[in-house]
């Protein structure tokens, strides 16, 4: 369970050191885009603007009490009704308080709840429409919902029962948990990871309302100087004067395939007249399921992919995600297409069968690899972001690296799965040469040498970055 402590300044990323050369573009070019991207609109061009594109709402929300504020805050939470927080609780209200979910406000009420599980979006006094794919929701069962009474306020405290968030004119309603799952995953099928940490065993209310945090979540993991806010990205990018910003998620290991993609994808922006792309590398820090990597290794992995130069320090950021992964697919790609937005990224890389896992009971993919790309160019409220679709690479057993697959000469190519590269990983075998830097290989292969020597089917304690 992370902690809360009081303000400290981060560092910049790792290896994410500013220009030398600053960069400004004032005038505003008309480009076209190349025959394998995708504009949202439709068109076939689009503007360089030298300004990072707006988070949704037009404002990032941010709900971390401010310092002075915060014992007076402190004092009333004490005097509340308390609603005991989850690890994954915590990762959400993370979320939410440095504004990943702009332009929300807090765990959802009834009727942002409603609107993301049925329509994927919500509906500002405005009228304009925003994506919101996944809820973000909080859950309490019937006897917290009888000890809060008729209260409007609630303190939200740690797992040591230390109030860490306050929630204001609260709405408590019922909490349709199978419609949900439905939903989300298109299944009710036992075996989703999320659904039965977070939902299956849960309350059979929802507690929504407005968030006040009352000091920035840190964790105490050594990886704290790596979480950037959207608002700390934003400066970031601002001072490397980036004028695309192209991110990419992902929550495994980076082999030399990821990196084509994203040296690919930054070739291709400078084509459509960028002068600065900025590669937003954002690996998620949240919940995973039990035989993904954890993130503490994959930070380091990530690290010696960056030292062995693999990409380039200067024009990459590395930071990370907060959100916690549900495996939902194309639903749950365009939460982590739009939480970007918020952070700056007007290009989002998207890949075969984003957020996808196979499927609980059968033998076969959950959903269609092709359904995340094709849901994200047509997605309500993501119409400002330029979705890139990217193309297949695999192992040139030819050229003896990593390359764009040709059908033509498709007996050329090797494909190394994730489960072909965790079992070479955990045999202490080597990939072919080119498939990933020696470095961040080694990192893996330690990993599950730890494993081994614990006896565990995942390594709990974190690895100093």
């Amino acid at each position: 369970m992370a902690s809360m402590s009081t303000v400290s300044p981060k560092t910049t990323p790792f290896l994410s050191h500013p220009l030398t050369k600053s960069h400004s573009l004032t005038a505003t070019t008309t480009v076209s885009f190349p025959s394998n991207s995708r504009s949202r609109t439709g068109k076939t061009t689009l503007s360089v603007r030298s300004a990072l594109i707006e988070p949704d709402g037009g404002k990032l929300v941010e709900l971390v009490v401010p310092e002075p504020r915060r014992r007076e805050k402190k004092h009333e939470a004490a005097e509340l009704p308390r609603v005991k927080l989850t690890a994954i609780d915590l990762q959400w209200m993370h979320v939410l308080s440095e504004g990943w979910a702009s332009p929300l406000r807090g765990f959802m009420r009834e009727s942002e709840f409603l609107q993301t599980l049925h329509f994927n979006s919500l509906r500002l006094d405005d009228g304009s429409v925003v994506n919101m794919s996944v809820p973000i929701v909080l859950d309490i069962d019937d006897e917290q919902k009888a000890l809060i009474g008729g209260s409007t306020r609630v303190a939200l405290v740690d797992s040591d029962d230390n109030p860490i968030a306050i929630l204001s004119d609260i709405e408590i309603y019922k909490h349709p948990k199978e419609e949900r799952i439905a939903r989300t995953w298109g299944t009710t099928a036992p075996g989703l990871p999320y659904a039965e940490e977070a939902i299956t065993n849960a309350g059979n209310w929802l507690i929504g309302g407005d968030l006040e945090v009352l000091e920035p979540v840190k964790y105490n993991d050594g990886l704290d100087r790596f979480r950037l806010s959207p608002f700390e990205l934003r400066k970031e990018l601002e001072k490397r004067g980036a004028d695309a910003v192209f991110a990419f998620q992902l929550r495994n290991p980076v082999h030399n395939g990821h990196a084509l993609l994203m040296t690919d994808t930054r070739r291709r922006l400078l084509e459509m007249g960028y002068k600065n792309p900025i590669l937003l590398l954002h690996p998620l820090g949240g919940f995973t399921k039990a035989d993904d990597v954890p993130l503490s290794w994959r930070m380091k992995q990530h690290e010696k992919v960056l030292e062995d130069g693999v990409l380039d320090p200067e024009t990459t950021v590395v930071s990370i995600f907060p959100s916690p992964m549900l495996y939902a697919g194309p639903t749950e790609v365009q939460w982590h297409a739009k939480a970007r937005i918020n952070a700056g990224a007007n290009f989002y890389i998207v890949g075969r069968d984003p957020a996808g896992m196979g499927h609980p009971v059968e033998k076969r993919d959950l959903y269609d690899a092709d359904h995340g790309k094709k849901v994200l160019s047509m997605a309500p409220g993501l119409e400002r972001l330029n979705i890139l679709p990217f193309r297949v690479a695999a192992y040139d057993k030819t050229q003896g690296k990593m390359a764009f697959f040709d059908p033509s000469r498709a007996q050329d190519f090797l494909f190394i799965s994730g489960t072909k590269m965790r079992g070479l990983a955990k045999n202490k075998e080597s990939p072919p040469d080119g498939f990933m830097c020696p470095g961040g290989w080694k990192v893996l292969v330690d990993y599950y040498d730890s494993l081994s020597l614990t006896g565990n089917a995942r390594l709990p304690e974190k690895v100093p970055v």
